[in-house]
């Protein structure tokens, strides 16, 4: 009992640190770059800014839909990038430029020196600590290469967002003080630079940073743990170090590093993410099937868990009739699955020595499963119907009882089970992994 207060009281502590930092960071950051744009260019630099961000979210939340993960460590993600370590990034970068202009006396120099050699190596390392943090204490959360995606997307999607409002505040003052046209303003170019042609540069650099914890995730041994991340890091880093210095590749270098690296890059990650989606969905539907075999879900629930459209009417069936606590408990539902899915997946791929609590793990989303079926299987199961995924079966006609039967006393029924069986699931090769609800023998 002792131990466990003294647990929850060390979570409630990081979180209150977590959230410290964030607040200091934030305040500080706000601060920082009101004072470099002004007031007015701040608040027209954050309105142009945060246009991206929700498509942005919204791609990097679809991808990781299959498993999602926790609101509260995504927004500490995109909190993270926007606050910390765009506050980290500025200050570094300032120090380093300003160090190397005392020591060489070039201005211009020290400010190429700084955005191509100084600023990749400060930001991406700034960026991918959020990463590290996650990994090193959300690790059963961080099962593969989609949780990097998703991790290092919301991340650099925060920190984009901090970074345009600087550049667009600043070039709102200029074109203040010269009094440009609005068509033929700084503004209007930065604009069109960093919003409409390339919102997807620092996402870009940092997922290559996440791919490298992904496969770490997958992996044992503390040399491929250590050396997939540092391998996405340099990645990230020497792509967004070519991409800074486009501009002084000519006239015409920004376009042919645009069209030559970053869009095929793009469109190979893109791809690569479409990919990584669909495995992860046919990896849940399969695993959740031999679950499903075992009784554990009904059969019905396993393509609706699959389905995206189908969770989705399963939440909105359960908050029409249950309130908001049955959507909750629905979601919860799905995100217990799909966790129990690739909980499996990953044992029997990797072996027990990828997942060493393997048993421990699997009974305990099994109860939280079952705890919430009573809600989530019926509304799964509906929508499974609604949604076309299964065919609907007539229910079946109830025998009439005899009249005699109907008033006798109800005699109290024996004691059974409880909703778990303590037993221990089979391993990560058994095709029927747990025991049956209420039973005492593997089916």
């Amino acid at each position: 009992m002792l131990r466990a207060l003294r647990a929850v009281r060390g979570v409630r502590g990081v979180r209150a640190c977590v959230i410290a930092v964030l607040a200091l960071s934030g305040l500080a950051i706000l601060e920082l770059v009101r004072e470099q744009t002004g007031t007015a260019g701040f608040f027209v630099g954050l309105g142009l800014a945060v246009l991206p961000v929700p498509p942005l979210m919204a791609a990097f939340r679809w991808l990781g839909r299959a498993a999602p993960r926790p609101w509260a460590q995504l927004l500490f993600c995109f909190g993270w990038g926007a606050c910390t370590a765009a506050l980290i990034a500025i200050l570094a970068n300032n120090f380093a430029t300003e160090w190397i202009t005392a020591a060489t006396a070039d201005a211009s120099a020290a400010d190429r020196l700084g955005s191509v050699a100084i600023a990749p190596v400060v930001e991406e390392s700034a960026k991918a600590a959020a990463l590290l943090l996650v990994f090193a204490f959300r690790r059963r959360q961080f099962t593969g290469p989609a949780d990097g995606f998703v991790v290092a997307g919301f991340t650099a999607t925060g920190f984009a967002c901090t970074e345009n409002v600087l550049y667009l505040g600043n070039a709102f003052g200029e074109d203040v003080e010269s009094g440009a046209a609005p068509l033929d303003s700084v503004t209007a170019a930065t604009f069109f630079v960093r919003i409409v042609v390339s919102p997807f540069a620092h996402p870009l650099f940092t997922v290559l940073t996440g791919l490298g914890f992904g496969a770490a995730a997958l992996g044992a041994g503390r040399v491929r743990r250590t050396g997939l991340p540092l391998l996405g890091l340099l990645a990230a880093m020497g792509l967004h170090a070519l991409w800074n210095s486009s501009s002084r590749f000519g006239e015409h270098g920004f376009y042919v590093v645009y069209g030559c690296v970053m869009v095929p890059v793009f469109a190979l990650l893109l791809w690569l993410a479409v990919r990584i989606r669909r495995r992860r969905l046919r990896a849940v539907a399969g695993e959740l099937a031999v679950y499903a075999a075992a009784g554990w879900l009904r059969p019905a629930e396993v393509p609706a868990l699959v389905s995206m459209p189908a969770r989705s009417l399963a939440r909105t069936l359960a908050r029409s009739t249950g309130g908001r606590a049955a959507g909750r408990a629905v979601a919860l539902y799905e995100a217990d699955a799909a966790a129990l899915a690739l909980l499996r997946h990953r044992a029997r791929h990797g072996g027990p020595a990828g997942v060493p609590d393997f048993a421990c793990r699997e009974r305990e989303l099994l109860r939280r499963l079952w705890l919430r079926k009573a809600t989530a299987g019926p509304a799964l199961a509906r929508a499974a119907v609604l949604e076309e995924l299964v065919e609907p079966r007539p229910a079946p006609l109830a025998p009439l009882e005899p009249l005699e039967r109907v008033f006798v006393p109800l005699v109290p029924r024996s004691r059974r089970s409880g909703p778990w069986t303590p037993a221990t699931p089979g391993g990560p090769s058994s095709s029927r992994p747990c025991v049956l609800p209420g039973g005492d023998g593997v089916r």
